[in-house]
């Protein structure tokens, strides 16, 4: 990996950490915002992104009171969506398009929370997925304009070296 994207990726590692921190009282419930989610976006521009990412996520969830079990659901789950919109990069043209399929699968992909929260907090599955998917959606929906307008600023897809 080259200097600059190593570089990149531990300023985006440390973004998703610093915003996650902010908020970290309803990063880590049954009803999640994490604004910081909406960094997921970045993997619509460049691949590359999903290094930067996962360690922001893998770190965030060091501090979560769920402990062990967030870095293997939390991480997981992160990689499993990222990896999904990476791959279909392929069949889906157009960036706002694929952000609107990312925000689909990271909303959807949220079971696997579900699934966390059942088994350490014994919180209802169904009511649970209900809840962190909404919290997903809105924060990846509303990211969406965001990203759009910092890309016009920055360029992220030229900002990684490929």
């Amino acid at each position: 990996m080259k200097t600059k994207s190593l570089a990149i990726s531990a300023i985006i590692a440390a973004l998703y950490i610093a915003v996650s921190m902010l908020i970290a009282p309803f990063g880590f419930t049954n009803v999640q915002f994490r604004i910081s989610e909406m960094f997921n976006h970045l993997v619509v521009f460049n691949k590359k992104y999903m290094i930067g990412i996962v360690i922001g996520v893998f770190i965030t969830n060091l501090f979560s009171p769920l402990g062990t079990y967030d870095l293997v659901f939390g991480v997981g789950q992160s990689i499993l969506a990222l990896g999904i919109t990476i791959f279909s990069a392929r069949f889906i043209k157009g960036q706002l398009s694929r952000m609107i399929f990312n925000t689909l699968v990271f909303t959807i992909t949220m079971f696997i929370i579900a699934i966390e929260l059942n088994f350490v907090l014994h919180l209802p599955f169904l009511f649970t997925w209900l809840t962190v998917a909404a919290g997903e959606f809105v924060v990846m929906a509303v990211g969406i304009p965001v990203m759009t307008a910092l890309n016009k600023r920055i360029n992220f897809s030229k900002l990684i070296e490929d």
